[in-house]
């Protein structure tokens, strides 16, 4: 069984190669597709040496944006190049260890779900800020009200699909209300969430993390909108 782990990336030069190293390192047969939004810093010339030095045994696709789009349009980007039974979503910051792949495409493989989500509050984690915390903890909520999904993480970066139904929702995303859109979709197909615990190393803002306020607000918006818009 063939995994393809699509990388959205922006402005991430202190963290792209050491990302990519840790995915190859992940002893699965798999496919690496990596999408350069526009960055302005040097991770395109990193992607440039990643793409020179990489061996035959664990393939990388990088793919560039010309404009930045936002994570979700990367996503649906590399999503078109996917050619894996599986489809892993993995960050380009170090917040997420690819090392958790096992436990989260298990699920799949046994047949169980379709569709597995890596929960950090399934297990013991640090936390990023109080309010990055209890801002996940409101969307998890709602997801539950509205779509009666029982979940506990609902925008946790690692989610899972076999890549048939990631492919036949129809996403319209563009920065980070992927996340609401494909929990919001996947739902209303009648699927089930998979939760699995992973581990989480949070970054702060200083340090790079992109998502702000105003992203909250829009994910709020989106898994409304979705409950009664296809």
């Amino acid at each position: 069984m063939k995994i393809s782990v699509i990388i959205p990336a922006h402005n991430e030069e202190r963290t792209i190669a050491e990302i990519i190293r840790r995915v190859k390192a992940v002893n699965i047969t798999k496919e690496i597709i990596v999408i350069d939004d526009a960055s302005t810093d040097k991770t395109g010339h990193i992607l440039d040496k990643v793409n020179r030095e990489q061996d035959s045994g664990n393939p990388i696709k990088v793919i560039r944006h010309l404009q930045n789009q936002g994570k979700g349009a990367a996503i649906r980007t590399g999503l078109k190049e996917a050619v894996g039974d599986i489809v892993i979503i993995q960050d380009a910051d170090l917040e997420y260890d690819p090392q958790d792949y096992a436990g989260l495409i298990q699920p799949i493989i046994d047949g169980k779900t379709c569709v597995v989500y890596g929960s950090r509050c399934l297990s013991k984690n640090r936390i990023s800020s109080p309010g990055f915390f209890l801002g996940g903890k409101l969307l998890s909520f709602l997801t539950n009200l509205l779509y009666r999904a029982g979940i506990t993480d609902e925008p946790t970066c690692y989610k899972v699909f076999q890549r048939e139904v990631l492919q036949n929702l129809d996403l319209k995303c563009r920065r980070f209300e992927f996340c609401p859109e494909v929990t919001a979709k996947v739902r209303k197909r009648g699927y089930r969430i998979y939760e699995v615990p992973i581990h989480y190393y949070p970054r702060t803002i200083k340090e790079g993390k992109k998502i702000r306020f105003s992203d909250g607000l829009s994910a709020v918006w989106t898994l409304v909108k979705y409950r009664f818009v296809d």
